[in-house]
């Protein structure tokens, strides 16, 4: 199988979680497909130092949100897996109910029947119930939920830094290796 990964964006908050991803991919032997939402696009004008066509060549293959004919519509299509980041709520709720109108939806629920990796970073706070319920009914058919929430147990010195082990972190679970500290644990009292 062909060293190959799905990057979706959707239009939630954290588009430089996604941008990260893309950066930390574009060096290895991995094959790339982005899928932007147009609230991605949106988000991406307003939150980062970016132009939306310099995040595309990040990627190797951009697919149109709008193309559920795309290669990754299709279990035929091998692939690592798929990362949704950032994933708006509309998005998680529609991937929850198999509701697959956009091509970002419609590979995401090719990644759960096929039983492929799919992990969803979910940008919203507070979560209500239905957020809740929805990320449960994603996890019960398979997905993972990550949401992107800092650690700190490494001492970062920079959000930049946060950021980028959040991203290896997620990335890890499409057997995608990207180098960070791992935990060592703690030594014991004396």
């Amino acid at each position: 199988m062909p060293n190959r990964v799905v990057i979706g964006m959707t239009g939630a908050t954290g588009q430089i979680y996604g941008i990260r991803a893309l950066e930390l991919l574009e060096p290895l032997d991995c094959e790339v497909h982005l899928i932007l939402s147009n609230a991605s696009k949106i988000n991406i004008k307003q939150e980062a130092r970016y132009d939306v066509a310099d995040i595309e060549a990040l990627a190797d293959v951009v697919h149109s949100n709008k193309n559920i004919g795309a290669t990754t519509a299709s279990g035929s299509f091998n692939t690592n897996g798929m990362l949704i980041v950032p994933c708006s709520m509309k998005t998680l709720s529609n991937i929850a109910h198999a509701a697959s109108g956009s091509l970002i939806t419609r590979s995401a629920d090719v990644m759960l029947k096929e039983r492929r990796p799919l992990v969803v970073m979910p940008r919203e706070k507070p979560f209500n119930r239905i957020h809740l319920k929805n990320m449960l009914e994603v996890t019960d058919a398979g997905g993972i939920v990550f949401p992107p929430f800092p650690s700190f147990y490494q001492q970062p010195k920079t959000i930049d830094e946060m950021i980028t082990r959040t991203m290896a972190r997620a990335l890890s679970h499409l057997d995608v290796n990207v180098e960070y500290d791992e935990w060592e644990g703690i030594a014991p009292d004396e």
